[in-house]
């Protein structure tokens, strides 16, 4: 029974951290920036798990509820670079490219939110991820210091959907440790001004 009410603990967390950040497009809250995390590319373009965030991202900038896009991926290979093909992405669907800045050191959700605070001082967003994942992206961003709302991405429920579902309740006991201990990302590096000069290019 302890080691069932122990291992139930991160997902509890979460769920009491976040779920009532979670919102449709519809429902969020204007913020001045939306934070996309990568999903895979398929063929060097994002995936169709990815594709869906980046269209619900690009919904949020056209309907006014965010003015600059940060796009966060893996670009640890040359061959390898999920922010820009993001970037691609969103110009190809509307989104101006000076309203969208790239991390290109985002490995994990934590890392991403860490960065997202420290490397381009972002003090408030929406998050935009699936709804089997966006929770465990709340409650990281928060515990990282960013005052977060969350737009989950409905998806049917396929094979992957499920496979999101179980590895969620495997990620959430790092989440929790990353929440308590607070590990530096594997890349922190300087500030960046990128989503300091998106925002006064949107005046």
């Amino acid at each position: 029974m302890l080691g069932c009410v122990l291992g139930l603990a991160p997902t509890t967390w979460m769920h009491a951290v976040a779920d009532s950040r979670v919102r449709t497009v519809a429902e969020a809250p204007a913020r001045d920036v939306a934070v996309v995390f990568g999903a895979g590319l398929w063929k060097g373009r994002p995936s169709p798990y990815l594709a869906h965030r980046l269209d619900t991202a690009a919904e949020l900038y056209r309907t006014g509820k965010v003015k600059v896009v940060l796009v966060t991926g893996d670009n640890s290979r040359v061959e390898y670079d999920e922010p820009d093909a993001m970037r691609t992405y969103l110009t190809g669907r509307g989104v101006p490219d000076d309203r969208i800045v790239s991390d290109y050191a985002g490995f994990d959700t934590w890392d991403s939110c860490v960065r997202a605070k420290e490397i381009f001082g972002v003090e408030r967003a929406l998050l935009v991820s699936q709804g089997f994942h966006i929770r465990r992206a709340v409650a990281l961003c928060r515990s990282a210091g960013v005052e977060a709302y969350g737009v989950g991405v409905a998806e049917p429920h396929d094979a992957t959907w499920y496979y999101g579902g179980v590895r969620e309740m495997f990620a959430a006991g790092k989440a929790s440790l990353d929440a308590v201990f607070r590990p530096d990302p594997r890349f922190l590096g300087s500030r960046e001004p990128g989503v300091r000069d998106a925002l006064a290019a949107a005046g």
